[in-house]
């Protein structure tokens, strides 16, 4: 076992998005997936019935047609089809109105009444360095940003809209709203630096690129990075656990697509003590308690413009939203915590049929949460969406506690591979010039517990690609990743 060039433990996004930089620049590469079937967070299956296929984890992907690596690998012209929702995402507020991110900024700001300039001002200077911006966010975080002025743009509004002096750009519940609904997808302590960038980068996001689904549910996005990695001679590994590294000996180098948890019972004595403790000393955040359901109509929102999201979260007005989730990061479980809703065929009609339709919903809950979601969470939707329960013909919950026997990475439920914090976002997992290499020869962690952390991007896997070719096999440029390239190296090679 091991005998490759390179050995990639775990296939989420991050490990696909590795070997497919190692398989291309030359390298024989093999995958170890610990589960039946690879793909880790874009896994879909089907649940209740055979004809309506579910996403088990992600469901919607600003990051796959934002990312530097997915940028490269050009999805759509792989045959994926991203269906983008006239309405990125929409917040339903307690007294029945609601607010609605359209694609088209005009609009947004054009519903948003006195927060419609507010609004403007704060995307548009985005918008316009939109690739700068999701580079920075999405980079090692070690170097000086190439868009000095982009950066500073956007590092001044994550401060206002990380902290308190945010309350007084937007005045109306429904701006604030909007806004709050984004940031909190940093599972965290709000507001925060951290989540301010998120909201800002996911925000800007919903009027440019869009937040998209691909048609036919996410394990099309793994299906194509694996035929790539296949094409450039890469083999896969199904139900193959590895938890000791000197199972894989035999490989130069292997990188870790797993928590730093999966890392240290892997490699146990192995490594340096203290590189050790500070892996053990890694923070996780709240859980997801994820609920499934098969319906049988599109869900009836109160407000019916609601109804043109491909995402909508529910959690009230800003205050309320800032209270549970501040108290969810404390451990607290709150009867009513922040949940993130799609009706995927509102985008992509191919995933209703004969009248059936699946529905993706998470809760925000604390780690190792043993609630089982579904009435907590079917509540929550009836509540916005009169009618929902009678729509239902069947549900199954995943508990925040149990989600680690999904995957392995989603340590006490954590979908976001440890805890959205500034210190931790940039330190992840430990503070290292290179957050990617251990001190152990050819050994890299490539999850996303290291920087540029969550989401379905690939750039963890792509950047500690690229650094493993550079230090290991003395690769300087990394491979094209456009289709129908050759797998030989651009200028530089070898």
């Amino acid at each position: 076992m091991g005998k490759a060039d390179v050995a990639i433990v775990g296939t989420g996004p991050n490990g696909l998005a590795a070997a497919v930089v190692m398989a291309r620049a030359g390298l024989q590469v093999e995958l170890f997936e610990v589960h039946h079937e690879i793909g880790g967070g874009l896994r879909s299956a089907v649940l209740f019935d055979d004809d309506v296929t579910h996403d088990v984890c992600a469901a919607v992907h600003p990051m796959a047609v934002a990312s530097r690596f997915f940028r490269e690998f050009d999805l759509a012209s792989r045959g994926v089809r991203f269906r983008q929702p006239e309405v990125s995402y929409a917040h339903p507020l307690p007294d029945g109105a609601a607010a609605l991110a359209y694609r088209d900024l005009e609009a947004t700001c054009a519903r948003l009444g006195a927060d419609g300039e507010p609004w403007r001002r704060m995307m548009t200077p985005l918008l316009a360095r939109s690739s700068a911006v999701v580079d920075l966010v999405l980079s090692p975080q070690r170097a000086l940003p190439r868009d000095l002025l982009g950066a500073v743009g956007f590092a001044t509004r994550a401060l206002t809209h990380g902290t308190r002096l945010g309350r007084r750009t937007l005045t109306t519940e429904g701006g604030r709203a909007l806004l709050t609904g984004v940031a909190a997808h940093a599972v965290g302590r709000l507001p925060s630096l951290a989540s301010g960038a998120i909201a800002l980068l996911l925000g800007h996001l919903a009027h440019g690129s869009g937040w998209p689904l691909p048609e036919g549910g996410s394990s099309r996005v793994a299906e194509v990075l694996a035929a790539d990695i296949a094409a450039h001679g890469g083999t896969f590994h199904t139900g193959q656990k590895i938890d000791d590294l000197r199972q894989l000996q035999g490989s130069k180098v292997v990188l870790f697509d797993t928590a730093p948890k999966g890392l240290l019972q892997a490699a146990g004595e192995l490594l340096p003590t203290r590189y050790a403790r500070h892996l053990s000393r890694f923070r996780h955040g709240p859980g997801a308690a994820k609920v499934d359901f098969l319906v049988n109509a599109p869900i009836p929102w109160r407000h019916s413009e609601v109804g043109l999201a491909g995402t909508v979260h529910l959690g009230g007005t800003r205050a309320q939203i800032e209270q549970r989730e501040t108290l969810t990061a404390a451990g607290v479980a709150v009867p009513d915590p922040f949940v993130l809703v799609v009706d995927p065929a509102v985008a992509d009609p191919t995933r209703a049929h004969d009248g059936k339709r699946p529905v993706w919903a998470y809760a925000h809950v604390p780690n190792e949460s043993s609630l089982d979601p579904v009435a907590m969470v079917q509540a929550h939707i009836e509540h916005y969406a009169p009618g929902f329960s009678d729509t239902i013909i069947a549900s199954r919950g995943i508990r925040a506690s149990d989600y680690e026997s999904y995957n392995p990475n989603y340590v006490g439920g954590d979908i976001n591979g440890g805890a959205v914090t500034l210190r931790q976002s940039i330190l992840r997992p430990a503070p290292r010039v290179d957050p990617y290499r251990t001190p152990l020869r050819g050994v890299y962690l490539c999850s996303a517990s290291t920087p540029p952390g969550p989401g379905v991007h690939g750039m963890s896997g792509y950047l500690a690609a690229r650094s493993a070719l550079r230090r290991e096999f003395g690769i300087r440029t990394a491979p094209s990743l456009a289709p129908g390239e050759s797998d030989a190296l651009v200028q530089g090679g070898k």
